[in-house]
C-alpha cells in the first residue's frame, strides 16, 4: 500500500486524541524496551521515547512513506525501522500499538503472537477504529465489489459487512485474560469528528480505508472509484455537515512478572 502522510494528517488532531488517552492507561513503569507497532510518521514513538528515557524505543512500520516522514522525529533512544508488525523476532517491556491492528487479520492469533513478545511484567497497549460498520466504510465495500475485476477480486473485509478483524472491548479483556494478562483495562470511546459533508467524508477515508483499494488501481481507476464512492456518499449524506461519531477501542494489560 502506498500511503500518503499528508493525507493522513488532514486530521492529525482528530486522529491523535485516541492516543492521548492509550498513552494515560499505560503505567509508568521501567521499560528497557519499546515498539511501536504501525508507528506512522513517528510523532507518538517520540512521545514514548521522551516519557521513558532509558528505554531503547523502536518505531516498526511497513511503509517507506511514513518512514521516510518519521526520520524527522529525533530523540537519543529512539530509532525506525521497516517491518511487519505482525511478524515480531524480538522480545519487549512495552508494545504499543495505535490505529494500527486493524491492519492484521485474527485478532485472537495475533495477540497471542504479541504476548510471546513481551517481557515478563511487560505492558501491551493498543486502539484500533472501530467503525467498520459505519456507512463510509459499508458504502466503500459495496464500491469495491462493483470494481472487483479491477481491483482483481480485492475486498479489504471479504464481501461481508462487518468482517473487520476488530473485536469488542469485552473480547479483548476476555482474551488478554486467558493468556494470563493482569491489570486488564478494555473499553470502546466516541470521538465525534464533523466533516464537511461527504466530500470531507471522502478526505478523511482517503487517508485509511481508501489506501488499499486504491494502491490497487491505475490512475484512471483511482479517479472512477472515486467517483462511485462519492456518489454513494452524497446519497447517504446530501446536507453539509456530517457529524461523524468516530469509535475507538482501547486495551492494556500487564504480563504476570
Amino acid at each position: 500500500m502506498t500511503w500518503n502522510p499528508d493525507q493522513y494528517h488532514l486530521f492529525r488532531e482528530a486522529r491523535s486524541a485516541p492516543v492521548r488517552d492509550l498513552h494515560a492507561l499505560i503505567p509508568d513503569q521501567a521499560y528497557a524496551s519499546v515498539i511501536d507497532l504501525g508507528c506512522g510518521t513517528g510523532e507518538h514513538t517520540l512521545t514514548l521515547a521522551r516519557r521513558f528515557p532509558q528505554a531503547q524505543v523502536t518505531g516498526l512500520d511497513q511503509s517507506a512513506e511514513m518512514l521516510e516522514r518519521a526520520q524527522a522525529q529525533q530523540a537519543p533512544n529512539l530509532r525506525f525501522r521497516q517491518g511487519d508488525l505482525g511478524r515480531l523476532d524480538d522480545t519487549y517491556d512495552l508494545i504499543h500499538a495505535n490505529a494500527s491492528l486493524h491492519w492484521v487479520p485474527d485478532h485472537p492469533t495475533l495477540l497471542a503472537h504479541l504476548w510471546t513478545h513481551l517481557h515478563p511484567g511487560g505492558v501491551l497497549a493498543a486502539q484500533v477504529p472501530a467503525n467498520h460498520d459505519h456507512p463510509s466504510h459499508r458504502l466503500l465495500t459495496d464500491t469495491a465489489l462493483d470494481f472487483q475485476d479491477e481491483l482483481g477480486g480485492y475486498a479489504r473485509f471479504g464481501t461481508a459487512h462487518g468482517a473487520s478483524p476488530v473485536l469488542p472491548p469485552a473480547r479483548y479483556a476476555e482474551l488478554l485474560d486467558e493468556l494470563g494478562g493482569v491489570d486488564i483495562t478494555a473499553l470502546s470511546k466516541v470521538y465525534p469528528v464533523v466533516l464537511n459533508g461527504a466530500d470531507g467524508l471522502i478526505d478523511w477515508t482517503k487517508g485509511t480505508a481508501l489506501v488499499p483499494y486504491l494502491s490497487h488501481l491505475t490512475d484512471h481507476g483511482q479517479q472512477r472509484f472515486l467517483t462511485a464512492y462519492r456518489e454513494r456518499l452524497h446519497a447517504a449524506y446530501p446536507g453539509e455537515r456530517v457529524y461523524y461519531a468516530f469509535t475507538r477501542t482501547l486495551f492494556t494489560a500487564r504480563r504476570p512478572a
